[in-house]
């Protein structure tokens, strides 16, 4: 770590020390605050709190946290993780639960292109170095079909593809209950939720989102729907479908009923990407690849069925 030492200006007396750090070194307040609650900051030799003060001419010793290494793939092999179809252009893959596009902050487990690499495959360079080749992306908790490009080319054309709304995905998901209508359309903008890190919610301020929807089947307990995608916002239809009360099943950060997720031994939501569809990027021909439901799905809604 590099340490640094500061005298408080006149102008900071008496404010906290976050706020203090934040306006000296240029940091956010939270990264402050982090800096602090780590006993990195001391004042005239002491340590510490982000809510103490300070006063005019004290020394400031900090203790600064080493810059966050840069994002990279790693070669992993990703069990469960199968290659639908392969040629000179793209890859389309049938991603397990648990597994991410791409590396990213906080994510620590197997990724998309970690598998793909440990594979022997490689793909387009464009993009930033730890999404090369990414066109789409899947939540790490929803299984399905993705496509990575592997030519400098598909990936200017899928990307724009993707950014037009002219690729078909086709989501299969079982939620709570019963959808009113059962074919129907949510137009409901998504923002991050400000009361939960990490999750969304519809809100006046969000982006624009549209989900259209159609029950396939419908029990006692819950409903199979398919889903189409206008827009690809995170989280979107678990987003949706939790707004209208009826949240993909297992999805508990969603307010899914833990009863029936754990009566039907789901760790994760009810959510499948199983369909795609998009013009190849060479030929223009329509190409379309479809993926069943993973064992957990498929015990889950047999038991739906049967219940």
């Amino acid at each position: 770590m590099a340490e640094r030492s500061i005298l408080v200006p006149e102008g900071l007396e008496g404010q906290r020390v976050d706020s203090a750090l934040s306006k000296l070194l240029g940091l956010s307040r939270t990264a402050a605050a982090d800096i602090c609650a780590e006993g990195g900051v001391q004042l005239s030799g002491q340590v510490v709190a982000k809510s103490d003060r300070v006063s005019a001419g004290e020394r400031l010793d900090i203790e600064m946290p080493e810059p966050p290494r840069p994002l990279e793939v790693v070669p992993d092999p990703v069990p469960g993780m199968k290659v639908v179809h392969d040629e000179d252009s793209f890859v389309v893959v049938d991603k397990p639960v648990g597994v991410a596009a791409h590396p990213a902050l906080g994510w620590k487990g197997r990724t998309v292109v970690g598998g793909l690499a440990a594979a022997g495959f490689r793909i387009a360079t464009s993009g930033a170095p730890e999404r090369q080749g990414i066109v789409q992306r899947l939540d790490v908790g929803t299984s399905g079909l993705m496509v990575i490009a592997k030519s400098e080319y598909a990936y200017s054309v899928l990307k724009r593809a993707f950014k037009e709304r002219t690729v078909e995905k086709t989501y299969h998901a079982v939620v709570q209950g019963l959808p009113d209508p059962v074919l129907g359309t949510i137009d409901a903008p998504i923002a991050r939720n400000p009361r939960h890190d990490g999750l969304y919610a519809v809100h006046s301020g969000g982006k624009n989102a549209i989900t259209h929807y159609e029950v396939l089947e419908a029990h006692r307990r819950a409903s199979l729907v398919e889903v189409h995608l206008e827009t690809g916002r995170t989280h979107q239809i678990r987003v949706h479908f939790s707004a209208l009360k009826r949240p993909c099943v297992g999805d508990l950060p969603y307010g899914a009923d833990p009863t029936l997720a754990k009566d039907l031994h789901l760790e994760r939501q009810w959510l499948h990407a199983v369909k795609l569809g998009f013009h190849h990027p060479e030929s223009n021909e329509w190409v379309e690849f479809e993926s069943g439901y993973p064992e957990d799905l498929q015990y889950a809604i047999d038991r739906i069925r049967t219940s």
